[in-house]
């Protein structure tokens, strides 16, 4: 990942709570480490992968409420009162949404070429949902941050590589900016790349100082 990509959140004058990050995602982890804040991890129980949002279903919504049930339910084992005041739970999902169709992880290295074939030369939007909860539940915030990527022509053979390279797993859209970036991907993008990638740092932590300091 990009070091010049996630802001520093480690001021000693200014000092963040605790971070609860209800998610596995290792790329959210290794923002918020090269961030500087403190974090543990507590997995949600549940698995956005499994879920697949139906026709007409709202985008943002849809990426807002897997946000708030990764919080929630990561919130819900925090049972100790004597720290619950010293933490905040961070819940965050990303999904793309090319051609109105809302499109999350690949099911498998077909569903992932398939995804990739038909953003090859177009333009999608990418949406991260992030809640931030107080794990007693008196205090919640929700928003959704929006990007646009646009992405040039891939070559067969190139695209044939990256699905043996099994780099897609896991991915909303099948791909990570940064990585596809770097490995000379045509892409552009109007937005935050660290939101792309899954968290976006800056507006995520300016409103969590607001959260827990206000």
């Amino acid at each position: 990942m990009n070091p010049d990509m996630t802001p520093s959140f480690s001021d000693a004058n200014h000092p963040l709570p605790m971070v609860v990050l209800a998610s596995a995602s290792p790329r959210r982890r290794a923002m918020l480490a090269q961030a500087g804040v403190k974090h543990r991890v507590q997995p949600a129980s549940i698995d956005d992968g499994d879920l697949v949002p139906g026709d007409g279903i709202n985008a943002e919504q849809w990426v807002a409420a897997l946000a708030y049930l990764k919080a929630i339910s990561s919130a819900r084992t925090i049972d100790d009162p004597a720290i619950q005041g010293k933490l905040v739970v961070i819940g965050a999902d990303t999904v793309c949404v090319h051609d109105g169709q809302i499109i999350g992880q690949p099911r498998d290295r077909e569903h992932a070429k398939e995804i990739i074939e038909q953003m090859s030369g177009t333009i999608h939007e990418v949406l991260t949902g992030v809640a931030i909860l107080d794990p007693n539940g008196d205090r919640r915030e929700l928003f959704v941050d929006r990007s646009v990527v646009t992405v040039g022509e891939i070559p067969d053979g190139e695209i044939e590589a990256y699905l043996d390279s099994m780099m897609w797993r896991g991915k909303a859209g099948a791909y990570n900016i940064t990585e596809r970036l770097a490995a000379g991907w045509p892409i552009t993008f109007t937005g935050d790349e660290t939101s792309i990638v899954g968290l976006p740092m800056t507006r995520t932590f300016e409103r969590v100082a607001r959260f827990f300091f206000d």
